[in-house]
């Protein structure tokens, strides 16, 4: 997403600026070139050195600066960038944008882009709370601004409040998802689902299995960055929440059914990546379940087929992780749930399967023609299966 991409990120001057730094290093991993702008403020917390290091690239810190590429016509910046990314964007800042102000290389090239604008910022909650700061805010975002934060936490000042620098994997979220939003899924509505499901059987204890929830996420995310409206409904996971899409947390197979049937209302697609409970608890004890005899007997009772008992005129994706007869056991599901794709892998392949970040898939169709492909990352598998779905809801 970000390859080949020219992104102006601008630097102003707070306590945050340190973290621009890693913004500038993640944008430039992700294959992004990255032009940097430094307010006089910005340049008393960090030295442009920092930023020139990271990006290989000149950093911008006057209008009038003859040595650089971009001095001869001051409004270059502008012209060349996808997106402009102001991280930490101050309150000052902020006003001055939302009031037309070009009084520096920051705002000029923000005047005179006609890129997308993302603004994290980062102040003092008093600030961030002020109605001045909060009309600019507004008077932004109905021009197409978008904002990402503040994040709530201790500030520099030492208080609590609203005001933090969010994470920068928020931010790149946010950057992958206004860059995306003229993708191939632009104005189409996705649902994912991801990770396995937690059945009670008492208070304490729980049945589960052992999904991450990794390709779900990698799904999810890829179909934001390719422009749709992604909501992901995840059972338990240890992953970081993505930025730009709506994120509906459930526990049991009965809660992923109840959110899938109500997102799915107004779904092009319904990307079913979880790995919901096939069994559950019969009846759930109201107290913990205390260590008595040396066994102990649940009974389990089979649990909803989610994918299968959800209607409506969208796209069904399902995922079939067999530890056996691969193929024929992924077809069945396919004919049985009626679905139109599956995507089928054998976990107890190296490097395939549980919490890692490669996968090793079979695509089925409904008519049940085989894609077979090679190991790749999860993201990788997660843009094949999304070139197919965008073939089907296009």
């Amino acid at each position: 997403m970000l390859a080949e991409k020219t992104v102006v990120l601008g630097v102003t001057g707070g306590i945050a600026a340190y973290k621009a730094a890693d913004l500038a290093s993640k944008l430039t991993q992700g294959g992004a070139t990255v032009n940097v702008i430094m307010t006089g403020s910005a340049m008393e917390f960090v030295a442009p050195l920092t930023f020139r290091a990271i990006t290989h690239r000149p950093v911008v810190t006057s209008m009038f600066e003859l040595t650089s590429e971009f001095s001869v016509e001051h409004v270059a910046l502008a012209e060349a960038a996808d997106i402009v990314v102001i991280a930490p964007a101050t309150a000052n800042v902020i006003a001055k944008i939302a009031t037309g102000i070009a009084d520096d290389m920051l705002t000029t090239t923000v005047l005179a882009t006609e890129a997308p604008v993302v603004l994290a910022p980062a102040m003092n909650v008093n600030m961030w709370q002020n109605p001045v700061t909060r009309e600019n805010v507004a008077r932004l975002k109905d021009r197409g601004f978008t904002f990402v934060g503040p994040g709530y936490g201790r500030l520099a000042s030492g208080s609590m409040g609203l005001g933090r620098l969010v994470d920068i994997g928020e931010i790149m979220g946010t950057v992958q998802q206004v860059l995306g939003r003229k993708g191939d899924l632009a104005g189409k509505c996705i649902v994912v689902t991801a990770g396995g499901t937690r059945e009670a059987i008492d208070p304490v204890r729980y049945i589960g299995n052992r999904s991450s929830g990794k390709m779900g996420f990698a799904l999810a995310e890829a179909a934001r960055d390719r422009g749709a409206t992604v909501t992901l409904i995840t059972a338990p996971v240890s992953l970081p929440v993505p930025a730009g899409m709506e994120v509906i947390n459930v526990e049991s197979v009965v809660e992923m059914k109840e959110a899938v049937a109500k997102a799915t209302t107004k779904a092009d697609a319904l990307i079913m990546a979880a790995a919901p409970a096939d069994y559950v608890a019969k009846s759930v004890a109201d107290q913990k379940i205390k260590k008595g005899s040396a066994a102990l007997s649940v009974d389990l009772v089979k649990a909803p087929d989610i994918i299968s008992e959800v209607s409506g005129d969208f796209i069904k994706v399902g995922f079939s992780a067999e530890t056996e007869n691969l193929l024929a056991n992924a077809r069945e599901k396919l004919e049985r749930k009626r679905l139109d794709l599956m995507v089928a892998n054998d976990v107890t392949t190296a490097d395939s399967g549980f919490a890692v970040d490669t996968n090793k898939v079979t695509i089925i169709d409904r008519e049940g023609k085989t894609e077979d492909l090679p190991l790749m990352t999860k993201r990788e598998v997660a843009d094949r299966v999304l070139d197919r779905v965008v073939g089907m809801v296009g």
